[in-house]
């Protein structure tokens, strides 16, 4: 590789948009990386590189003295909490995000999994196939018209899922301690300013926050007690938020009516997880900002991010940690 030539390193199994970016530079070399791949070898490959794209990676200290040469790190999507973002900005390296790349589709999924409850979507298909019609009738499905639904930050997801549940003709309510009551209510939803409050009105939780040390365990034993006997739960943010013992016993005592979680607390979830065995549980593989048109985007913004870096631009508003920036 030439001197004057960067070299960004990339999962091998980024969409091909993000690649195509990278090849009509002649600045820059991709350098593909295994997910996965033990720690050394990775190590390795950030000795001379100068900017990183992150999955599922962790990514601290000891990444950041293997790659001195560091000038950005990006994710493949909006989570971060396997960054270690204070450590990158005492070295004054921005962490940035791929901004709303899959907020529609998580926001999407989140409506799909609360409708999946609501009208028993994994048992209607199971009685079709094995034949049993007669039980259609058994435990009938719920409407979401008319319901309440709460949305559980109102970022660029909550804000997507909240507009889809309103034009559901639910009244949704709205908790984010960030946002001003103000702005939520000028929007058209409203504002909630006490979550156990507002957990014993809804019908629907939709949670959409970003795991930090005031959400792990947002959804303990206690605030999952506060919920209706007959409402419904789910979790398309990150594992943890929800106390997964504590939802398989309110689950299992039909002290809630379901939940659905896209994100657990450790991934992949082991096979023998108690809530698989739940007939009023819903699981999916971490998949809610996943669809084909997502990665595409996810793709695009991210090598956008790294290269906004390295030509001197930043795409501030995907910045993490802004005060690296000056």
């Amino acid at each position: 590789m030439a001197p004057n030539i960067k070299k960004l390193l990339l999962p091998q199994t980024m969409a091909e948009a993000g690649w195509a970016l990278v090849e009509r530079r002649e600045d820059v070399e991709g350098v593909p990386y295994e997910i996965g791949m033990p720690i050394p070898g990775f190590h390795a490959l950030l000795a001379d590189a100068s900017g990183v794209a992150l999955s599922v990676t962790p990514f601290g200290e000891n990444e950041l003295d293997a790659g001195p040469r560091l000038e950005a790190v990006a994710r493949i999507g909006v989570g971060y909490d396997a960054v270690d973002v204070p450590a990158l900005s005492r070295r004054k390296i921005p962490l940035l995000i791929a901004g709303t790349a899959n907020s529609v589709s998580v926001a999407e999924a989140g409506v799909f999994l609360l409708m999946s409850l609501a009208r028993r979507g994994a048992a209607m298909d199971s009685m079709v196939r094995e034949g049993r019609w007669s039980e259609r009738y058994a435990e009938m499905p719920v409407d979401l018209y008319g319901r309440t639904a709460l949305v559980i930050g109102f970022g660029k997801i909550g804000t997507r899922a909240a507009k889809r549940l309103a034009a559901m003709e639910m009244t949704v309510l709205v908790y984010d301690p960030y946002i001003y009551p103000e702005t939520i209510r000028g929007m058209g939803y409203e504002p909630v300013g006490e979550l156990d409050e507002a957990v014993g009105r809804a019908d629907f939780i939709t949670i959409h926050c970003p795991k930090t040390h005031e959400t792990v365990g947002l959804f303990d034993r206690a605030r999952l007690a506060r919920m209706k006997k007959s409402a419904f739960l789910v979790n398309t943010a990150r594992g943890g938020i929800v106390d997964e013992k504590a939802l398989y016993e309110a689950l299992k005592d039909n002290r809630i009516a379901g939940a659905a979680l896209d994100v657990f607390e450790k991934e992949p979830t082991p096979t023998d997880n108690p809530l698989l065995t739940l007939k009023n549980f819903i699981a999916a593989p971490h998949v809610a900002g996943v669809t084909r048109e997502a990665v595409d985007r996810m793709a695009i913004v991210t090598v956008q991010n790294l290269l906004s870096v390295l030509d001197g631009k930043p795409n501030r508003g995907n910045v993490v940690n802004k005060e690296v920036l000056g």
